[in-house]
């Protein structure tokens, strides 16, 4: 199965280190979060990875190239910013499987991907965690504190998806896949869900994010 690698964006909220440097290279551990997700995806048998890419190209581009990975690499560059749909779009004739890994450019996690591939037109699932600390309170007297826990039973796009041909086909050459494609199929019920109760997942948005997904990347990708 090939894969996509979603890695087109600006990551305005890691200014100013994305002033110089793409997302995607941005290190966790020392290790760039493309690296992370190369090794990653290598885990569960992808031989291709097709790496949409926008802003910085060429220095993603000269980055692939540098390293020599062992998987086949392939460079789809985005003339203008497309969205993910539109990338994936713009991607679609470099795939040669059936179906087709998508991952988001930002992240990492200990997902077990095997468990999506046989369910086509599929979505990892999370449980969602909240930002804030949540209180319980007894009357008006608190008498817990819980930080960032799991909410039961809302669960939250994880940003992995196994994507049949016919999906591909359906995807518009502009706008994101979470506004255009998706809510379509999930109105007629061609859009399932793969849950991970107890996956590990970092989205690295900011620098805090860093930070925390740095402290356990290593058991992460044991």
């Amino acid at each position: 199965m090939d894969a996509v690698i979603l890695a087109g964006g600006r990551g305005e909220r890691l200014r100013p280190v994305t002033d110089y440097i793409p997302k995607p290279l941005v290190p966790i551990c020392n290790v760039p979060i493309l690296e992370w997700q190369i090794s990653y995806l290598e885990r569960y048998d992808i031989k291709r990875i097709i790496l949409c890419s926008g802003y910085k190209s060429e220095m993603l581009r000269d980055f692939v190239e540098r390293r020599k990975f062992k998987v086949d690499l392939v460079i789809s560059d985005e003339i203008k910013p497309l969205g993910t749909g539109g990338a994936l779009k713009n991607a679609a004739s470099l795939i040669s499987s059936n179906d087709v890994v998508v991952m988001n450019g930002d992240v990492i996690t200990d997902i077990d991907l095997g468990k999506m591939y046989h369910t086509s037109n599929s979505l990892a699932a999370i449980p969602l965690r909240t930002k804030f600390g949540v209180l319980d309170i007894s009357g008006d007297v608190i008498s817990g504190f819980r930080e960032k826990m799991h909410l039961d039973n809302i669960w939250m796009n994880a940003g992995i998806y196994c994507l049949g041909r016919d999906m591909l086909d359906d995807i518009p050459g502009n706008g994101d896949l979470e506004k255009t494609t998706f809510p379509e199929y999930a109105k007629n019920g061609l859009l399932y869900a793969v849950k991970y109760a107890d996956a590990k997942w970092y989205s690295i948005d900011s620098f805090k994010d860093v930070d925390e997904c740095s402290a356990i990347i290593h058991d992460m990708m044991k």
